[in-house]
């Protein structure tokens, strides 16, 4: 069986021209997260990565000290009862937090953002690397062999960190981009991995969530088979974020570090100048 029919379903269809079929499509399930006792979000999922999600999630909502060690951190995942119950001591909780005011995103699926969205934010510019144009056709090389549920089902996004060497260190699809981008954070977070150095891929859009997202993590580059909103380049410009959209293939766009961007594969045309 392949590995991702757990996160998929069979299904009768009807096409246009009167065709039953049998297809896949993707599973998606409530996720009600618990801190310390108190419920704290139901989380519309996949369910691949539920425990990194979970603690990305909780870490990026600033609802724990993310100084924590991950080793006095519990989590349980009980799908009979659709819950994830989160421990951590009680003086790492964060009691400023206002749960009380609520941020629907421009996510897929609707991801909520607790409190004010930059309020929090308290992060310096990033430092903003020097990468070429050839780095950028290996990174997108490298993602080929992925997205395997939206390829089967669709209705998925897939989100991947590169390192240095623009190599994919983890890879996550669920049905809203900020479920996995929060999954990797989780992952980063109990791997000890930083951000510095590191590529961020989304095939969602760069929205400002998914800038704060990559700030967050304390990556400077954000790459995207898909578009960018106005407020996702605002943030990228104050943080020195490099924002590359509509990447696939031999192609790409840069919103912003265009400066930072080494054009070593430019086609040349008959005289030997850049075309």
């Amino acid at each position: 069986m392949n590995t991702d029919d757990k996160f998929t379903k069979q299904v009768e269809t009807l096409d246009a021209y009167g065709r039953r079929k049998q297809l896949s499509v993707t599973d998606e399930r409530p996720l009600t997260v618990y801190l310390n006792r108190r419920e704290i979000v139901t989380l519309m999922t996949m369910g691949s990565e539920a425990g990194s999600l979970v603690l990305g999630y909780l870490k990026n909502q600033r609802l724990f000290d993310p100084q924590l060690d991950p080793s006095a951190v519990k989590v349980q995942v009980d799908w009979s009862v659709n819950a994830a119950v989160v421990t951590v001591p009680d003086n790492a909780v964060n009691e400023k937090t206002d749960l009380g005011k609520k941020t629907v995103t421009s996510g897929c699926g609707q991801g909520t953002v607790y409190g004010d969205l930059l309020k929090d934010l308290d992060a310096k510019p990033l430092p903003q690397p020097t990468i070429s144009q050839s780095c950028i056709y290996h990174a997108l090389n490298q993602l080929v062999p992925y997205n395997q549920v939206y390829r089967s089902a669709g209705a998925v996004h897939g989100c991947a960190l590169l390192d240095e060497n623009q190599e994919v260190l983890y890879f996550v699809e669920d049905v809203g981009r900020h479920n996995a981008a929060d999954a990797i954070s989780g992952k980063m977070w109990l791997d000890d991995v930083h951000g510095q150095g590191k590529w961020f891929y989304t095939t969602g859009r760069l929205t400002s969530e998914m800038v704060i997202k990559s700030v967050q993590m304390g990556i400077a580059v954000l790459l995207s088979r898909s578009g960018v909103t106005a407020m996702g380049i605002a943030l990228a410009k104050k943080y020195n974020v490099i924002l590359l959209a509509r990447s696939k293939g031999k192609f790409f766009i840069v919103y912003n570090g265009a400066d930072n961007i080494i054009l070593d594969q430019m086609p040349r045309d008959e005289r030997g100048r850049n075309t």
